[in-house]
């Protein structure tokens, strides 16, 4: 190992001899020649063969035989070098305004009795304004009264009055840091209740349509590098052209990327929302009750950490040249899609069951695997591998049949659960979204029974293959205005 880190080459009492005095003459001079940057050659010196390799070292090579792998060394030393920068430069700009350390009562919490006093407690001195502690009951009645500081201007008082059992409340605050930062914060509690998370504080508007389309963003992502990479280990397990090899490590890692800046947005979209900021603004907000307390942020930094390993994983299989790291990217994007039916509003209904929760993963794994594998073949395979369409096609429409069972299934389960109340169908606003989006179900059904009864028959006789390009490409819109609909589902409350 010390030789091939110094690129130096074996000593003659390593090489395929059993004694050193077994080793020809050499009919020159002893020294060897030289490369033009210095190194030692591993040649004879009488222009006959290549030095035999060590007996107990068979893999060790030349210097310069592995050039290519010390270059995918040195990109990869690179980009731990500027994740390190990064993650050393991030804590520096954020420490330095105060932070809120305590709150009484807590964030989230649910209390028997009614507090006197909200009291908030930084790790700095803060300087604060008229009101910058304000409590609103669930119809926008401010109850807070006139505000102090309290422990060398550490912490922050304010008397409350006319709390109500039985029901929630809101607390906005916001002080100055010895900075010069305005800081802000929001968080519920509930008075012999469960509070509503801070994006349901008074004040806040709820999902708009740029979550839904930031949520859209995240499931194509997830579609492009879950479904892509599952596509590449379940229809094209075999070798591959070169250039397809390289498609699908761009697309799937490119798409792994994008998919951890749309959770980002997805936060800072809420994180908006419920402290009622503008996007500056928001930079010396507190959000940690959304994150820390509430299934959406868990649910987010889980899978915002997952993505980051995923997109890692297949970094490293792109760029070292390690295949057999797909596999467990492909498990672990997997695993992560599990967060979105433990995080959305289903998943805090009453009654909600791990059945319930169950047949939301496999929906939307079904979807993700068929979004996938239709962009993969439309746009990787069929202009990067001719002479592998027709397998591909042939495989791939086993595995699309499979994951259309299993989306139809799973989701007529949900739609029963979810619907009680036929009437519920059109009467609502998740039962009409819901009927559009098996409307698109069914349109997107019966272009791929077309491409499984017309034009796979005509690729077995090997006929030609023009318009299926764009035939599959438009079978793809139609899903992911199918994921569109399914993004503002999650938003949108059930029927009671």
């Amino acid at each position: 190992m010390v030789l091939r880190a110094l690129r130096l080459p074996p000593p003659p009492a390593r090489l395929d001899a059993r004694r050193c005095d077994d080793l020809p003459a050499p009919p020159c001079i002893s020294a060897a020649p030289r490369l033009a940057s210095g190194a030692r050659a591993h040649i004879r010196c009488d222009g006959g063969d290549a030095l035999r390799r060590p007996r107990r070292r068979p893999h060790l090579r030349a210097p310069f035989a592995r050039r290519g792998a010390h270059r995918a060394g040195d990109a990869v030393r690179r980009l731990v070098a500027l994740f390190a920068l990064t993650a050393l430069a991030v804590p520096v700009a954020a420490s330095a305004h105060a932070t809120l350390r305590v709150a009484s009562p807590a964030p989230q919490s649910r209390l028997a009795a009614a507090p006197a006093v909200i009291r908030l407690s930084f790790d700095q001195a803060v300087s604060i304004g008229r009101s910058p502690i304000r409590v609103f009951a669930a119809d926008g009645t401010r109850l807070d009264g006139a505000p102090r500081l309290v422990d060398e201007g550490r912490a922050v008082e304010v008397p409350v009055t006319g709390f109500k059992d039985g029901a929630a409340y809101t607390v906005r605050w916001q002080a100055v840091s010895p900075d010069g930062h305005t800081i802000f914060g929001v968080y519920t509690f509930g008075l012999g209740v469960e509070p509503p998370p801070p994006t349901e504080a008074v004040g806040a508007s709820g999902p708009t349509w740029s979550d839904d389309l930031v949520r859209l963003a995240l499931f194509v992502g997830f579609a492009l590098s879950v479904g892509v990479i599952g596509f590449r280990l379940l229809v094209l397990p075999a070798a591959v052209p070169i250039a397809l090899e390289r498609r699908v490590h761009l697309v799937s890692t490119v798409a792994a990327f994008a998919a951890i800046d749309a959770g980002v947005a997805g936060l800072v979209l809420r994180g908006q929302d419920a402290l009622q900021l503008s996007f500056v603004d928001l930079l010396y907000g507190d959000l940690s009750p959304l994150a820390e307390r509430t299934r959406f942020g868990v649910a987010w930094m889980v899978t915002t950490v997952g993505l980051g390993a995923l997109a890692a994983l297949l970094l490293l299989a792109w760029v070292l040249d390690r295949p057999q790291l797909r596999r467990p990217a492909f498990v672990l994007g997997l695993l992560l899609l599990t967060a979105y039916p433990l995080s959305g509003h289903q998943a805090t209904a009453v009654g909600s069951g791990l059945d319930e929760r169950f047949a939301d993963w496999a929906h939307l794994t079904a979807a993700t695997l068929w979004v996938g594998g239709l962009v993969a073949l439309a746009a990787i395979v069929w202009p990067l591998a001719p002479e592998l369409r027709r397998a591909a096609f042939v495989r791939f429409s086993r595995l699309a049949t499979a994951c259309v069972s299993v989306l139809v299934a799973a989701g007529t389960y949900v739609a029963i659960d979810r619907l009680p109340d036929v009437a519920d169908a059109w009467e609502t606003p998740y039962g009409r979204v819901l009927l559009v989006k098996v409307a698109l179900v069914s349109v997107a059904l019966a272009w791929g029974a077309g491409h499984r009864f017309v034009v796979l028959p005509r690729l077995e006789r090997g006929g030609e293959t023009g318009g299926v390009v764009r035939s599959l490409l438009c079978e793809s819109t139609v899903v992911m205005a199918v994921l569109l609909l399914a993004a503002i589902l999650v938003n949108t409350s059930p029927p009671a």
